[in-house]
């Protein structure tokens, strides 16, 4: 009888490319694996990672370790995940602001496109044009009227996330002034927004949500192509602008080069984790929505994104600076 081969070996002969597809898959993971998060702990992009976190390992018989790697645009915890072996057991879990950190940090000795490969989606959201029930401001033909009357601010979570690109989108598409005011994060703009000190925001359903239930902002519109995050609130493209789709989304990404079969092992995990209707009703609360962990599509939805914002700065000459 042959000998039965042994993690460490299989690792082994799986770095020298003499495994067959489902023995890689098989000996698959060999140790825990390392999530770097992009982001501080506490924050919603953290609190779905460690949501999946358990249910991933579950499913795939090795312990998960959360890295927080927040600052920097992101580009710390990417820039841990580019140095890693490509073997599976180095994860990036991020957001939409992956697609964007390549237009704005272009001197990172790593490259966005070439060194990362899709696992898969864990779930997307809308943003949410708010205005504060401190101004005049009630829909969106309000926001955008004042706006050609005179220059309107509007806040968002910061320099190249959604809001922001949100706004500029906007702006250009309806053909008014509309100035960023970027923040640190979008419980500072729902607090200004709520204090009356911010006319308008786009940010996210968790961040304003509670300031709309109390009755200090409105939500005017919805960014993504369809209504969701808030009942009975109108999309962008609903209202006057067809074909207005802006979202956040989470995901998770390895180092390119990783071995497909390991690559469908984890999206298969990552799958099975968003599958759980807990996992499913927790992101609702947040606002989000789970999303089917299709590795393929997240490499074209990267793609496909990555040339949005490419014709984003071409169209509007706007500075990430």
């Amino acid at each position: 009888m042959a000998p039965i081969l042994t993690r460490r070996r299989l690792a082994g002969l799986a770095g020298a490319g003499l495994l067959p597809a489902p023995a890689l898959a098989q000996g698959f993971p060999s140790r825990p694996i390392r999530m770097v998060v992009a982001f501080a702990a506490g924050g919603n992009s953290d609190t779905m990672a460690r949501l999946i976190q358990p249910r991933m390992s579950a499913a795939l018989g090795q312990g998960i370790v959360i890295d927080n790697r927040g600052g920097a645009g992101g580009t710390l915890a990417a820039g841990q995940v580019a140095q890693a072996p490509a073997d599976g057991h180095t994860l990036l879990f991020d957001a939409v602001s992956f697609v964007i950190a390549q237009f704005i940090h272009r001197g990172t000795p790593f490259d966005y496109e070439r060194d990362f490969a899709a696992v898969g989606l864990v779930a997307e959201a809308p943003y949410v044009v708010a205005a504060s029930a401190a101004s005049r401001l009630r829909d969106l033909a309000g926001v955008l009227a004042a706006a050609r009357r005179d220059s309107v601010a509007y806040g968002s979570p910061g320099i190249g996330t959604p809001g922001h690109l949100t706004g500029v989108l906007l702006a250009h598409r309806a053909r008014v002034r509309l100035e960023h005011v970027p923040y640190r994060g979008g419980a500072e703009v729902a607090r200004d927004i709520a204090a009356g000190t911010l006319d308008v925001g786009i940010l996210t359903v968790g961040s304003i949500k509670p300031v709309i239930d109390s009755g200090r902002a409105f939500a005017v519109a919805i960014t993504s192509a369809r209504r969701g995050g808030i009942e009975g609130v109108p999309t962008i493209a609903e209202q006057g602008f067809p074909g207005f789709d802006q979202t956040s989304w989470n995901g998770i990404l390895c180092r390119s080069g990783t071995p497909e079969p390991v690559r469908r092992r984890l999206e298969a995990a990552v799958d099975a984790a968003t599958a759980e209707p807990e996992v499913r009703a927790r992101l609702s609360q947040m606002g989000a929505e789970a999303v089917r962990a299709d590795m393929d599509g997240f490499t074209a939805r990267l793609a496909r994104e990555r040339g949005e914002v490419s014709q984003l700065i071409r169209e509007t000459g706007i500075s990430f600076g």
